[in-house]
């Protein structure tokens, strides 16, 4: 890895990546330092975009009970609640988000990486629903959710992790509205939740 993402990444969240057998860890955890580059009239295709990033997309996740991964309402997508899917074999980052030095549990960059996670899922599955993901016009909102300590209160940055990401992968685009809460458990125990509205062009 290089010096910026070893330069955040726990020993312990390594550890997980090995163990699930994430082999592009620098792309998948990569923290954003930097405002993303301006691209003007599309120039560049998300696709080749994200291959320019190093970015492995995971599969598109399926619905986990009596739901749709999406649905549209005119030129509107809604994306059901992604999960942090951290290896190609479907692997999930569980575990809950607690405040800075509390054993047990996961620190606040642990939490970025997990909602990164999201993000990259959340594209995924715009990408398996309409193909070309330049047919994105607007990423509307995001509504993330985090399994969270009662004491911690820092759920908004960890929801910086999918907001970066998504920044990073549309650098183009108006940036999205956003809510964020915590929540004492999430369902497959997961780390973090996120769901968005996208708007798609014809």
């Amino acid at each position: 890895l290089d010096s910026k993402v070893s330069s955040t990444l726990s020993v312990r969240m390594m550890a997980t990546l090995r163990s699930v057998g994430c082999h592009n860890a620098a792309a998948l955890l990569r923290p954003l330092s930097s405002t993303p580059r301006v691209l003007v009239g599309r120039s560049v295709h998300v696709e080749a975009r994200l291959e320019e990033l190093g970015i492995v997309l995971p599969p598109p996740g399926g619905p986990k009970a009596n739901y749709n991964s999406v649905s549209w309402d005119g030129n509107l997508l809604y994306v059901s609640g992604q999960l942090p899917v951290m290896g190609a074999d479907g692997a999930l980052l569980t575990g809950t988000v607690g405040p800075a030095g509390r054993e047990g549990y996961l620190t606040l960059e642990e939490g970025y990486q997990a909602a990164r996670c999201c993000g990259l899922s959340i594209v995924s599955t715009i990408q398996s629903e309409i193909g070309d993901l330049d047919r994105v016009e607007k990423v509307v909102k995001l509504f993330g959710i985090v399994n969270s300590h009662p004491e911690f209160q820092e759920q908004h940055l960890v929801m910086n992790g999918a907001s970066d990401l998504l920044c990073e992968v549309f650098p183009d685009l108006p940036k999205h509205a956003r809510s964020a809460i915590g929540t004492n458990t999430l369902p497959l125990g997961v780390a973090t939740e996120v769901e968005a509205i996208v708007r798609i062009r014809d």
